[in-house]
């Protein structure tokens, strides 16, 4: 019979998921830093980081190897908000009728 020891697969999880986030992270402060030069909201970034730093305390109240084996570092799923776009109003160009100038005609 296979025993398994669940701190030892705690510990192997969390290994797992600071090796799944780490590039995850490093992505994230390169955003951060163009947030910051380009003088926009880091809002986001700053909480995407937190929930990378806070995936490894979800290993303590995960109670079966299932449920271990279904953390993962990927963000959630989160359905864009589309807001509709306005089709831009093109004219019509109307160039202008120019009459041929015949001589003789006056």
């Amino acid at each position: 019979m296979i025993t398994i020891d669940f701190a030892k697969a705690q510990a192997i999880t969390k290994d797992r998921l600071r090796a799944e986030r780490a590039p995850l992270l490093a992505a994230q402060d390169v955003a951060f830093q163009r947030a910051l030069e380009s003088g926009s909201d880091t809002a986001a970034v700053v909480a995407e980081k937190q929930r990378l730093r806070d995936i490894t305390a979800q290993v303590d109240t995960c109670t079966t190897l299932d449920e271990l084996r279904v953390l993962s570092c990927a963000a959630p799923v989160v359905e864009p908000v589309v807001e509709p776009v306005a089709e831009p109003v093109v004219e019509p160009v109307v160039e202008p009728v120019v009459e041929p100038i015949v001589e003789g005609e006056a």
